[in-house]
């Protein structure tokens, strides 16, 4: 026992520190420590697991033997819709433990803060890598509040008030953009697909003279992922107008950047990048924009930015752009930023330096892949519709369950250890007594046959 904490990563002591320790509290080895627990419950050697396993595989494992002593049964939850339910590395909840970074707050004084101010432009650097533009704050408090920020901004610089939505746009996320550009005059206009799944282009061409920008989602908020990205860059721009997307980072490892489709600002959400499902928070909103000193000088939040010492020999790092009222903007502000997600934003960029390219690869393949198997495997259910069947889902999909309304097969579902997703009826009626369901990283192929189980259950009993 003493040789496993000795050598323990998360506990760097030398030996004599140890000693030394020991002494303090009057201990001669670190067993003694452990005392309290009975000789027979004390584990003599290493645990003899088969493997080798990864840490996910191991934590599985753990936990399915730690289950037995609970009550009630562990649920299989299938909620996505914007906060998902992810795989967190342990390195990532060791990084956010640590009190450097976990009682940091806004590091006004460069000269206190080198370390909190270097993780964050760590953040901006692997962001901006991610999202193919070149310039990104640190940070915004959600996805929704970055929207409304990039709605403010692309009214600020080009003078129109109205925003082009593609049709499927999370509810939530409107509501809070309506908030944000309401004061300004803004407004908002929805636009919808064609059955190939392309953002339709006509209707947009017809609402672009007079709007400051085209806000579309990659998946959007039913699950799938247009098809006509690549070219609405061009007719944006053509009628002076800005293209906004709104991107689930995690696809970015198997589809193109908001950069590379000709984005001018992307917004996000970074709790899919290793931070937990939490009960409302904390999350992070991605913000980022093309290289312009327009753009640049309109942009909310904050920037870390690289320099050097008094003496020009030491690199070092301060906050260069604080757009906010509170500093020197003061009335012409375009942020009332007070407190940003300093720590979720050191979280996110512990999980891709953990994940690097190939590992961001492998974990898009892996839920494109499993949403895309669900699918298939609901789809030979003589009793379910799927309404936007054959084109490309991640991470989400709807389906509806003939004559039967989802509160229904969601209850039944519920009562079989399954969290089946989310009633979208009412905000989409055209699809009927719809429900949208997510697969992540954290389910399997066992998850969807489970599922598919009380499925069948549900449907045999009514």
């Amino acid at each position: 026992m003493s040789k496993s904490i000795k050598h323990n990563p998360f506990i760097p002591h030398t030996d004599e520190e140890i000693a030394e320790m020991m002494r303090s509290i009057g201990i001669n080895s670190i067993d003694e420590l452990f005392n309290d627990i009975p000789k027979e419950f004390i584990i003599k050697k290493e645990p003899d697991f088969e493997g080798p396993f990864s840490e996910k595989e191991m934590l599985e494992r753990i936990s399915n033997i730690a289950v037995k002593n609970l009550y009630y049964p562990r649920v299989q939850l299938h909620i996505g819709q914007g906060i998902y339910l992810r795989y967190v590395p342990a390195a990532v909840k060791e990084i956010l433990r640590r009190s450097e970074y976990l009682t940091s707050y806004t590091p006004y004084q460069p000269e206190a803060s080198q370390g909190m101010l270097t993780a964050l432009f760590e953040y901006q650097s692997l962001m901006a890598e991610l999202l193919g533009l070149e310039i990104v704050n640190s940070s915004m408090y959600d996805w929704s509040t970055a929207l409304g920020e990039a709605g403010r901004m692309a009214i600020r610089l080009s003078g129109r008030k109205k925003i082009i939505i593609g049709k499927y746009v999370f509810k939530e996320r409107l509501e809070v953009l309506n908030t944000y550009i309401e004061p300004m005059g803004g407004f908002i206009k929805e636009i919808g697909y064609t059955t190939e799944g392309e953002l339709n282009v006509e209707e947009l061409e017809r609402n672009l003279h007079d709007s400051a920008a085209l806000y579309v989602e990659y998946p959007n908020a039913v699950g799938f992922i247009m098809k006509n990205l690549d070219e609405l860059a061009e007719i944006v721009h053509r009628k002076g107008a800005y293209l906004i997307t709104g991107v689930e980072p995690t696809v970015l490892g198997l589809i193109k950047s908001p950069g590379e489709i000709g984005a001018d600002i992307a917004v996000g959400e970074g709790q899919s990048l290793g931070l937990p499902l939490s009960f409302g928070g904390p999350s992070l909103g991605i913000f980022a924009c093309k290289d312009d000193p327009k753009m640049l000088r309109n942009m909310p939040g904050r920037l870390i930015g690289m320099t050097e010492d008094v003496n020009g020999t030491s690199r070092c790092f301060a906050m260069v752009l604080q757009t906010r009222e509170q500093h020197i903007k003061r009335e012409k502000a375009t942020s009332n930023i007070c407190t940003n997600q300093a720590l979720m934003a050191v979280g996110v960029a512990t999980y891709l330096a953990l994940l690097g390219r190939s590992g961001l690869r492998e974990l898009a393949e892996y839920i494109f892949t499993l949403t895309n198997k669900a699918i298939e495997k609901f789809h030979k259910l003589d009793f379910v519709k799927i309404p936007f069947y054959g084109l490309p889902h991640y991470q989400e999909f709807v389906y509806s369950v003939k004559e039967m309304t989802a509160d229904k097969v969601l209850k039944g579902l519920l009562e079989k250890g399954i969290i089946g997703g989310l009633n979208i009826a009412s905000d989409y009626p055209e699809l009927g007594e719809a429900i949208v369901t997510c697969f992540t990283e954290v389910h399997s192929l066992a998850s969807v046959n489970n599922y598919i189980s009380a499925l069948k259950a549900v449907v045999r009993h009514e």
